[in-house]
């Protein structure tokens, strides 16, 4: 019981005191709705809105999850805060995801943000939402722990920003979020299927246009390692590096 009370106590700090920020619900939603904006107004053809939808929802959620977990979880650890946590009764992997189940249910929130907006745009039926919440949730997971992967890899804010830039932007256009993997050069293609992004874009295809390439149960198998891969890594990161 203690171990549960300290994971929610770990959720609503991190929850006042990083997620509700107006600098991370900015950086998290305007940034892809401008990317958006910018497609419809480069593009010599009408672009349709439901296109657009997965690879918008897919951005809402990596910049959401990703954009201060990577960076806060690194201050609180040279600010040595994070110290303390590692003596409250709690294990390192439920102190871990309580540092993390925020981002999470950001990132899910954020996923939404556009499907709101797309409703007044256009029609919105046939979607298959129980696939669409699936596979918000899983990419929700699977980009809050690269943020965790990103904070446990480096020592300084600054190395946790650049180096969340260096998998997020390559992410915008290996993923199939705009530009379809297939119209990639071929020697290209297989960054693009080591990345996780892909498999839950391709997910959100599936769901909201049916024009997925990929097999639901391929992508969803390589989410769950992406995610056991993750998590593990991070998790042995902080045992070699953080705990004497």
């Amino acid at each position: 019981m203690k171990a549960w009370i300290a994971f929610g106590n770990i959720f609503m700090k991190d929850m006042r005191s990083y997620y509700l920020k107006p600098p991370n619900i900015s950086w998290g939603l305007i940034f892809p709705i401008a990317w958006t904006l910018m497609f419809f107004l480069r593009s010599p053809v009408p672009l349709e809105v439901r296109d657009l939808l997965p690879g918008v929802m897919s951005l809402s959620i990596l910049f959401g999850t990703t954009s201060m977990l990577a960076v806060t979880i690194t201050f609180e650890r040279k600010s040595r805060s994070f110290d303390r946590l590692l003596l409250a009764p709690i294990s390192l992997n439920l102190l871990m995801l309580a540092k993390t189940t925020g981002a999470i249910m950001f990132g899910v929130i954020n996923a939404f943000v556009p499907i709101l907006f797309a409703s007044f745009l256009t029609d919105l039926s046939g979607i298959n939402w129980p696939l669409v919440l699936g596979s918000v949730i899983f990419i929700a997971i699977t980009s809050t722990f690269l943020g965790l992967f990103v904070a446990v890899s480096v020592s300084q804010v600054f190395e946790a920003q650049t180096f969340s830039n260096f998998f997020r932007f390559p992410m915008l256009f290996l993923c199939g979020l705009f530009i379809p993997v297939a119209d990639l050069p071929v020697f290209i293609r297989p960054l693009s299927y080591i990345l996780p992004l892909t498999y839950g874009a391709d997910i959100l295809k599936t769901a909201v246009n049916n024009n997925g390439v990929l097999s639901l149960s391929l992508s969803f198998l390589m989410l769950l390692l992406f995610t056991a891969f993750l998590f593990s890594y991070s998790i042995y990161n902080v045992n070699r590096r953080w705990i004497l």
